[in-house]
């Protein structure tokens, strides 16, 4: 899990800030017209 190098507290912090980032695309994909066929399957 290199992707969380960078994070102060190691990889779990990193998985974290990566879900919560996928949670908003999917909530932003079920709100805007943009993001329909991101979220649209949710």
């Amino acid at each position: 899990m290199s992707f969380a190098g960078g994070f102060p507290q190691g990889g779990q912090n990193g998985f974290i800030l990566l879900v919560v980032l996928f949670v908003l695309l999917v909530i932003v994909g079920n709100n805007y017209p943009m993001g329909q066929g991101f979220g649209g399957g949710y």
